[in-house]
């Protein structure tokens, strides 16, 4: 399963998705990032290559929504709802990540 984590500049948020879901199993996880200036900015392979996209804020949503409309059919895009408040690992981060992200994927 391909886990894709976006959030704004891919520094903080999607990068912590990206480490603790690539700890796991069967999962394979990337982060990438909305706005130009990302450590990783989000491309139409990113999105081919995904099984799940999870993005961090709904303005991410309609960003990838409007940019990548004809590569997202069958595809799942959800927004996680997680605020830009958090620290790169920080614990309370990896909790609200692993709760949000299990109710999409009970497998984990």
């Amino acid at each position: 399963m391909h886990f894709l984590f976006i959030c704004s500049r891919n520094k903080l948020r999607s990068p912590t998705g990206e480490a603790i879901f690539s700890e796991i199993r069967g999962i394979d996880a990337i982060s990438c990032g909305t706005n130009s200036d990302a450590e990783t900015p989000i491309s139409g392979d990113l999105i081919e290559w995904a099984d799940l996209i999870f993005v961090m804020e709904k303005s991410h949503k309609n960003k990838v929504a409007k940019k990548f409309q004809s590569l997202l059919k069958n595809k799942s895009l959800i927004c996680l709802n997680i605020k830009d408040q958090y620290q790169y690992m920080e614990p309370a981060l990896i909790q609200l990540l692993k709760q949000r992200v299990s109710q999409h994927y009970p497998f984990l």
